[in-house]
């Protein structure tokens, strides 16, 4: 996630929410969005330069440096074919370089801005390490777009997009709490990469939410050290089956269809790491957590063209609040769909605060 957002990261792979990620994770200012969004933007110092065409050459160039698979059929993914697809209605140009360790993003940026390009987007936190590069004359007329980490203070020329892995979390574990309590189960799992603090507190997120609906809930999670490893995902998901799981959340990165595969096969149920995957069939999923980078990046790349976009400003993305982050049951049975929109606006609209909640039940 990966897994998204940022965001807790595999929000890191997917890292990947996903780091967060997955998190993971908009517009700016006073900017509208398609779709509208209403959450809030922290002001700072605004580049002003002349968008979409930003260096005047007559052409406008994307460019994407991302520390994840662009291929990975998930949260490094969804950011590419975002960019891509909106570039195509406008006859843009991306260019785009996937894999990128954080001891090279300087580097790799500078050599965007050598190409003329009149955005640099970075599509994880991972890569901050680039932004000191948004100050070289090579650079000095491109703007620049990254996920950003819940409560991230602005940055000099950088438009900054973030959401709260907590509330997505919290509300991934609520949602597979209704399919859970629906079918008497009370055990769960829990997969990804890394132990790092992000991946904990995802798990312990996703823990509370389920605590919310079923309160005896257990969660077993299993950190196999690679988001991306199918053959690791995959033995993690056979031992937390054999263990009775009934729920297993593949946060993960390029492993998570390995897993959701394995899952289905084992009857248990199973969530996505940053995208909407209701359609999918192979795998299936039951809940979608969305927390898509993609759809943050959209709407950025929107105003982008409108020349709206400000650079140096915070752009905060609520759950219950905004079209995204947010998660559907695939097919939910009964009231099982507006408990969990209720549940999701009450968030939205404060009279729950999900990091409390978590403290309180993960």
């Amino acid at each position: 996630m990966t897994a998204k957002s940022t965001f807790w990261r595999p929000r890191a792979a997917v890292g990947l929410a996903l780091a967060g990620a997955l998190a993971l994770s908009g517009c700016a200012g006073n900017a509208a969005t398609a779709p509208k969004a209403t959450g809030s933007a922290s002001a700072g110092s605004d580049s002003r330069l002349k968008e979409p065409d930003v260096n005047g050459d007559g052409k406008v160039v994307i460019g994407v440096l991302s520390p994840g698979d662009i291929n990975d059929h998930g949260y490094y993914q969804s950011f590419v074919d975002s960019a891509d697809a909106f570039a195509k209605e406008k006859g843009w140009t991306i260019v785009k370089r996937g894999s990128v360790p954080p001891s090279d993003a300087l580097t790799a940026a500078r050599a965007l801005c050598q190409q003329h390009v009149d955005m640099v987007a970075l599509a994880a936190s991972e890569l901050k390490t680039a932004v000191p590069a948004a100050e070289d004359p090579v650079c000095g007329k491109t703007a620049w777009y990254m996920p950003g980490q819940a409560g991230s203070a602005p940055i000099p020329r950088v438009l900054l997009s973030t959401d709260d892995p907590n509330q997505s979390m919290f509300a991934a574990g609520y949602a597979a709490g209704l399919k859970m309590k629906a079918a008497g189960y009370t055990k769960a799992g829990f997969i990804t990469g890394t132990k790092a603090d992000f991946s904990v507190a995802a798990a312990k997120a996703f823990l509370a939410g389920i605590r919310e609906v079923v309160p005896k809930t257990t969660l077993t999670s299993t950190y196999t050290g690679d988001f991306n490893d199918s053959a690791k995902a995959k033995e993690a998901t056979q031992a937390q089956i054999s263990q009775g799981a009934k729920v297993i959340y593949p946060y993960l990165g390029g492993a998570t269809d390995a897993a959701a595969q394995l899952a289905n096969a084992g009857g248990a149920l199973t969530l996505t790491p940053g995208t909407d995957r209701c359609d999918s069939t192979g795998p299936k999923f039951d809940i979608s957590v969305i927390f898509d980078p993609g759809d943050y990046f959209r709407a950025a790349l929107e105003e982008f063209a409108k020349d709206n976009l400000k650079m140096g400003t915070v752009r905060e993305w609520q759950l219950g609040a905004d079209p995204y982050p947010t998660v559907k049951i695939c097919k939910g049975q009964g009231d099982e769909n507006q408990k969990l929109a209720q549940f999701m606006k009450k968030i939205g609209d404060k009279e729950i605060d999900a990091a409390a909640e978590v403290k309180r039940l993960g």
